[in-house]
């Protein structure tokens, strides 16, 4: 700062001593009275006039140059703050872009989600997903309506404690089938038949994350299978026994006659051997007219029948008498069949008849009646010797037997009578333990649940 001054008073000084210098050359005389001195301060003035003049503009100049330099760099500031801000509305107008892009996204995936939801909900096959740690983790409403479950309590839990035999053994041996066919008992306590493909459930990368099971209810094309089936061994067996039964019983007469012949002419201590061979006959002719009357087409009286009296009556007429054997009949709404009420009567009573016979030194009977879906189950059980599991798929064939004077076709009637009603009959029950007869009828009009 001192330096400054030096150099401001070293300049000032300077310029008073040319102005002095200046007023002493213009004067050309010298003069007594100081007019020289006055003439040199004078110009010494105008010398400090100009040099204030040209200070005045440098220091204007300057204080332009620097105006114009912030305006400058105010005008760049400006630049770069209007180039952020526009920057920064873009991005904004990017970013609400952005969000409708990810609402019209989020949408349509909610909108697909919900359309392959209402995809598997309609169609008519039970499916069922399972992840790899055997977790529900679907169930469609076809699959809740042939199971007899509620998606809302089985989602979430294992496979294995929802399900049994055979759908646990498919999955515990991860294989694929492709419409198999399996009995299975659902948690309603219906035994009904079902078709079932599994494949194996693959995320876009191909890997395993679960299964699928596929199945629809075959029950009732099983009922329709086995009354075609029926039919045909009735037609085949009407065909054959019609032409046998004519021969038999042409030679059977001629027997009989000879034999009566001979029971007038033997001794009395040789008549009980000819008795025999009339007992024989007139088995053999019982036998013939059974195979007829099981071979001739069933005509069927359809009435509304309360299916509850009609057993009780029943099973009063077969165990009459008998105090060893106790009938139980659960059920306690009347429940109505649309079906022939002689004929059924009939097919209960060699049930009744079997189950007695089955138990030589008495035991109990218990039937329980259930209608559900518009059909009506009668379970039928005994504390009998039981069926053995290898003769099970035998003793509804004709003339299978394993009693000594059987015939054989008592429980084939049985079977006859209630497929030809539209229902189904399955027996179950171990040997030892005793036998299980689970039938399956159209409910009336008035059963209809």
């Amino acid at each position: 700062m001192q330096g400054k001054y030096f150099i401001r008073v070293l300049i000032i000084s300077w310029f008073v001593f040319l102005g002095l210098f200046a007023g002493a050359l213009l004067v050309s005389k010298p003069e007594g009275n100081g007019v020289q001195y006055v003439l040199g301060g004078g110009a010494l003035l105008m010398i400090l006039v100009f040099i204030v003049l040209i200070r005045v503009y440098i220091l204007k100049q300057r204080e332009t140059f620097k105006t114009a330099g912030e305006g400058k760099e105010g005008s760049e500031v400006g630049f770069v703050v209007d180039t952020f801000h526009d920057l920064v509305a873009r991005l904004k107008e990017k970013e609400k872009e952005l969000e409708k892009l990810k609402a019209f996204a989020e949408e349509k995936a909610v909108r697909m989600e919900a359309y392959n939801e209402n995809i598997l909900q309609s169609v008519p096959s039970g499916v069922i997903s399972v992840d790899n740690s055997t977790m529900i983790t679907s169930i469609n409403q076809a699959a809740e309506r042939i199971l007899g479950i509620d998606a809302r309590e089985v989602i979430g839990r294992r496979f294995d404690e929802v399900f049994r035999e055979p759908l646990t053994t498919l999955l515990s041996e991860d294989k694929t089938v492709s419409r198999a066919e399996y009995p299975y008992a659902t948690n309603d306590r219906r035994h009904i038949w079902v078709g079932i493909t599994t494949s194996h459930l693959k995320n876009t990368s191909g890997d395993k994350i679960g299964i699928i099971f596929v199945f629809t209810d075959l029950t009732d094309i099983k009922a329709l299978q086995s009354q075609v089936e029926l039919k045909q061994r009735l037609s085949q067996l009407g065909e054959m026994s019609a032409g046998i039964s004519h021969e038999l019983r042409n030679s059977m007469s001629v027997i009989s006659g000879y034999a009566k012949l001979l029971s007038k002419k033997i001794e009395a201590s040789n008549k009980a051997t000819v008795d025999a061979i009339q007992s024989e006959i007139n088995i053999m002719d019982r036998i013939i007219s059974e195979l007829l009357a099981f071979a001739k087409p069933t005509f069927l009286n359809m009435e509304e029948v309360v299916i509850n009296e009609l057993i009780k009556e029943t099973a009063a007429t077969v165990i009459d008498g008998n105090e060893s054997v106790k009938v139980a009949v659960n059920s306690a709404d009347p429940l109505f069949v649309k079906a022939d009420g002689l004929l059924l009567r009939q097919a209960f009573t060699n049930l009744f008849a079997n189950a007695v016979d089955a138990m030589p030194d008495g035991g109990s009977i218990e039937v329980e009646l259930s209608s559900l879906n518009r059909k009506t189950e009668i379970c039928i059980k005994d504390t009998g010797c039981g069926i053995p599991e290898e003769i099970k798929q035998k003793i509804f064939l004709p003339f299978y037997t394993t009693k000594q004077e059987g015939t054989g076709l008592g429980l084939a009637l049985v079977h006859k009578i209630i497929v030809s009603h539209g229902g189904s009959i399955e027996v179950g029950g171990k040997e030892g333990e005793g036998a299980i007869f689970r039938i399956m009828l159209p409910a009336g009009e008035r059963g209809q649940l």
